[in-house]
């Protein structure tokens, strides 16, 4: 552990009982009032749901610079407290069946039924025409465990079949090679003409009603110069009761997990044929992200960055009360909000942090972590000076907690920080309360974790301080059944703020004392970005 510096807005009193024997109480200067005053504003109905490209986006972001500047805090991004991020809008519309040929009779699989598909090109219309099917397991090339699904294979011109999660890597805990994005990113490296996954609900860790009901429709793409022509022609899902069927057309019954995961597994030519046409309306915008900046007041060319994603959904389909703005005061206004609260902690705490604290909210989360796609690829500061990422998204509702919940729990040294400051107000940490779901791998920190910044995503526990742990996952379970992504994620004057607030206090903690220290935290062994973050710092 690192040394412990003088933390602000302490009591005087408090300070001095003791303070070389017993370890002082950490700083509580965030409020869970504060916190509330910036969600009612966030999560407003004038807001239009913050999705990017619409008229609720302008409203979002310049009330978030204005807040900053309020603050005093410098324009993070060279005298602009935006930074422009574009983007593509793409809708794509399948025709509605995909046919598989080659066998005794074609296999008709339906859209939405039995797939969903999209395409990254921007071309008006994408057509896959008789692509040979080829099996490639989980489709992984992951080095590091001597593994590799595409290894002899020339997959030029046709659609790979990929399993979703991985083989085990780290017994039940997903790896980054388990998600999905990396199974496309991969395909598209390989040269596929598609890449289709096999939807299994424990693996994916959501049901096929998910994927059917959030894949369609207007997807955002950061821009590039290729015009995504060096990505697969289609992206999609299949059910697992369709890719069985595909598979038993040619005599295999076995269990594909069972398959994959054989040590001799190679790639297996299925000599079935896909065709599909998606036909795509393209718009072309540019979205932002919102930096602002404390600058260090010995050592400000160093750097600790705190995220939040500003957007939600937008207005969508109308619930059963008639409500179609899907607000998202939880996810992530209540983060954006914490976010501010922040910001405001250290612009007034007494004595300055020693380096530079940075504000970033970003946009394009709930379209694919894009605003810190954006950042960690066109970065303001430079990433081998940037300390540390720690994250807030979708903080709990439902009051304090005894507890605090690491995504990717032991991935680097930033949960011994985490530790330290729950341990002293008597609370423990826990790991990811569902790690086959891969959750470290699902928010804004994960982009900074790509390129080597050691990144932190913590979110309350299940036992509630006042009411215990079984009612604390009731309400955890009742919100991810029936408010999560839905138009009823709303702001109450009656929404229980405290919660949220102990978790940006004990953020707020964490990044003072790393920005009063010169030593950099690492990556642990095992981590997938350890190699990362040793070569950018030249070691």
């Amino acid at each position: 552990m690192k040394n412990t510096y003088y933390y602000p807005l302490l009591f005087l009193g408090a300070a001095l009982l003791s303070a070389c024997s017993r370890q002082e109480k950490p700083a509580k200067p965030i409020t869970a009032e504060e916190i509330k005053s910036h969600i009612a504003v966030l999560a407003n109905d004038s807001l239009l749901g913050r999705k990017p490209f619409t008229a609720g986006e302008p409203k979002t972001i310049n009330y978030i610079s204005q807040q900053f500047k309020k603050l005093g805090l410098e324009p993070g991004n060279n005298g602009s407290y935006f930074q422009e991020v574009p983007m593509v809008e793409i809708t794509g519309s399948p025709v509605a069946t995909m046919e598989i040929s080659g066998g005794k009779s074609p296999i008709i699989l339906n859209n939405l039924t039995d797939f969903v598909a999209s395409t990254r090109q921007e071309l008006d219309e994408v057509e896959l025409k008789n692509s040979p099917l080829v099996f490639v397991g989980y489709g992984i090339i992951a080095p590091e465990y001597h593994h590799n699904d595409y290894a002899g294979l020339d997959v030029k011109g046709k659609t790979v079949i990929v399993l979703v999660n991985d083989p085990g890597f780290k017994g039940d805990t997903m790896t980054y090679y388990g998600r999905w994005t990396y199974k496309y990113d991969e395909a598209a490296r390989q040269g596929a003409a598609g890449v289709i996954i096999v939807h299994q609900t424990k693996e994916a860790s959501y049901p096929w009603s998910v994927v059917a009901s959030s894949f369609p429709g207007a997807k955002l793409y950061l821009q590039q110069k290729d015009k995504h022509l060096g990505r697969c022609k289609v992206e999609g899902w299949i059910t697992e009761d369709a890719a069985k069927k595909l598979f038993s057309s040619i005599g295999i019954t076995d269990d594909l997990r069972a398959l994959a995961r054989k040590k001799d597994f190679k790639a297996i030519p299925l000599n079935l044929n896909a065709s599909l046409t998606i036909h795509n309306k393209l718009k072309y915008s540019t979205s932002h992200n919102v930096i602002a900046t404390l600058k260090g007041s010995t050592n400000p060319g160093e750097y600790i960055i705190y995220t939040a994603h500003w957007d939600h959904l937008g207005v969508g389909k109308p619930d059963a009360k008639g409500d179609s703005i899907y607000n998202g005061a939880v996810d992530n206004a209540d983060g954006v909000a914490a976010l501010i609260s922040m910001a405001k902690a250290f612009s007034e705490a007494k004595e300055k942090p020693q380096r530079s604290i940075i504000f970033l909210a970003v946009t394009a989360e709930e379209q694919g972590l894009l605003g810190s796609e954006y950042y960690a690829t066109h970065p303001i500061y430079p990433l081998n000076k940037t300390i540390a990422d720690l994250n807030m998204d979708a903080l709990g509702s439902y009051g304090e907690t005894k507890d605090f919940a690491i995504t990717g729990k032991g991935q680097n040294e930033l949960d011994e920080y985490v530790t330290k400051y729950a341990n002293a107000e008597g609370d423990i940490v826990v790991g990811d309360r569902n790690p086959i779901a891969g959750s470290y791998y699902r928010s804004d920190h994960f982009n900074f974790a790509k390129i080597g910044v050691p990144a932190l995503d913590m979110n309350n526990g299940d036992n509630s301080l006042a009411h215990g742990e079984a009612w604390g996952k009731k309400q955890q379970e009742d919100y991810t059944a029936h408010h999560y992504h839905q138009a009823s994620d709303n702001y109450s004057p009656e929404m229980d703020a405290s919660g949220m607030a102990q978790v940006a206090n004990l953020l707020f903690n964490v990044g003072y004392q790393l920005s009063n220290e010169t030593t950099y935290p690492s990556w642990k062994d095992g981590s997938e970005f350890k190699a990362i973050r040793e070569k950018s710092l030249g070691k």
